[in-house]
């Protein structure tokens, strides 16, 4: 499992290095820090007799036309009726390859602060702990203009632990956008 985690880090790696060797020092000095910079990420509601909230923004660099990486940020507010809320929050890592025009590959590391069910001399209660997950995958890219897009994707955590996780499944599908 290791070695397959650091082989897909060395091709992401390999891609970014590679990415800065096709910009020539012309294209490098006329290009604009912030017009490379892209934000998007996803949102979501649900209301009644569970309330879902969740924030989960995404800050991208674009080394290249098809390459972009950088950090995004996550919150999610979960209240079940007659339960306490809770919160899950943390951070992460993207990279993402666009293949043609309409799709891309993406790998995803985040590591989340939630609290998950367990037992400790036979009885129940709730412990927060922080969950790793590592993500591979990818999905349809549809552009909207000039800057942005919607993303469909379909990512598989390949660190997932179906006691801690927040998910309820190793795939994660998702629906998100980029400006």
């Amino acid at each position: 499992m290791k070695q397959m985690i650091a082989a897909i880090v060395l091709i992401f790696s390999s891609h970014i290095l590679f990415a800065q060797e096709e910009t020539t020092r012309e294209e490098r000095s006329s290009s604009d820090f912030w017009e490379r910079i892209s934000v998007g990420g996803n949102f979501g509601l649900q209301f009644g007799s569970v309330t879902y909230i969740d924030l989960s923004p995404m800050i991208g660099y674009r080394f290249t036309d098809q390459f972009t990486a950088g950090p995004g940020f996550t919150y999610r507010y979960l209240k079940y009726r007659g339960y306490e809320a809770s919160s899950i929050y943390g951070g992460s890592f993207f990279a993402r390859h666009l293949i043609g025009k309409q799709f891309f590959a993406q790998v995803q590391y985040e590591s989340l602060s939630t609290e998950y069910l367990t037992v400790v001399n036979q009885e129940p209660y709730f412990k927060r702990d922080w969950v790793s997950g590592f993500f591979v995958g990818g999905g349809l890219y549809q552009p909207l203009g000039r800057r942005g897009a919607v993303l469909l994707s379909a990512m598989y955590n390949l660190m997932y632990d179906n006691i801690k996780s927040p998910y309820n499944s190793p795939w994660v599908l998702n629906v998100g956008f980029t400006l």
